[in-house]
């Protein structure tokens, strides 16, 4: 049975998307099946993967407004075999769907149904979810399995994360109470920044309770432009050890749940 993973957070520039394509590279890496499903209208993971969301005719828009959806209608938009990985695009007609969804028939389950489709052909679903507390957050949360909190090594960035845990104990309560927070992961840390420094010690001690703290990921050019060749961070020239490290003890871990 596959294991569907949201990555979330309602702050944006934590690293999401980065994350979402280089731990399923990982995966991919290790012999999983796995499938990156893009939920964010700005589109970025779609872009990372190398393609041009505005060219894309057929994304995960279409099969959350369909009411009469089939698993072929799901394969027809899968783009397949992107750097190991199986791809669910989106573009900024997604957008549409925060307005389009509140009046739409069971809307919740939306992003579910399309997944229960198309589960039994991948190990891991990875769901890259936009900067925001809204329905398409929310749909994910409600579709997923797990969720993996990439979190910025800033105390405001810290703060957030109260109405980040409200909304998932809301959602476990009413909708998926098999929800689970398997880790929080601090993203653009600096090891010579002392309030860096400060904040990921916090990050360990406020929220350690609640699921374990992975090691951080450290700011690097390499994985920007890692970002900019559409590529994981593995298959480009400009590697960044620390990371690739983080990204292989992140894809053991998944592989435990």
């Amino acid at each position: 049975m596959s294991k569907i993973i949201a990555f979330f957070n309602q702050a944006g520039g934590v690293a999401k998307t980065t994350i979402t394509q280089n731990l399923g590279y990982h995966l991919a890496r290790n012999h999983h099946r796995v499938l990156l499903v893009d939920l964010d209208p700005q589109a970025s993971l779609t872009s990372f993967m190398g393609l041009e969301p505005a060219d894309i005719d057929i994304t995960v828009y279409n099969l959350l407004m369909n009411d009469d959806l089939e698993k072929e209608d799901i394969k027809k938009s899968v783009h397949l075999n992107l750097h190991s990985m199986d791809l669910l695009p989106a573009n900024i007609l997604l957008a549409n769907a925060e307005q389009e969804l509140i009046f739409a028939e069971l809307r919740e389950l939306r992003l579910k149904q399309v997944l229960e489709l198309i589960a039994e052909d991948y190990d891991f679903i990875l769901i890259d979810c936009p900067p925001s507390l809204g329905i398409l957050s929310h749909i994910s949360l409600v579709a997923a399995d797990y969720i993996l909190v990439p979190i910025q090594c800033q105390f405001k960035a810290l703060k957030g994360t109260d109405s980040l845990l409200k909304t998932v104990a809301r959602i476990r309560k009413r909708l998926n109470p098999r929800l689970k927070i398997v880790g929080f992961l601090p993203t653009m840390y600096q090891v010579s920044n002392s309030l860096d420094n400060r904040t990921l010690d916090a990050i360990q001690e406020q929220l350690r309770a609640i699921a374990p703290v992975f090691p951080p990921m450290i700011r690097a050019t390499a994985i920007a432009e890692a970002s900019e060749m559409g590529k994981p961070l593995a298959l480009c020239p400009n590697k960044h050890k620390n990371t690739l490290e983080l990204f292989d003890l992140l894809a053991t871990e998944m592989e435990k749940l």
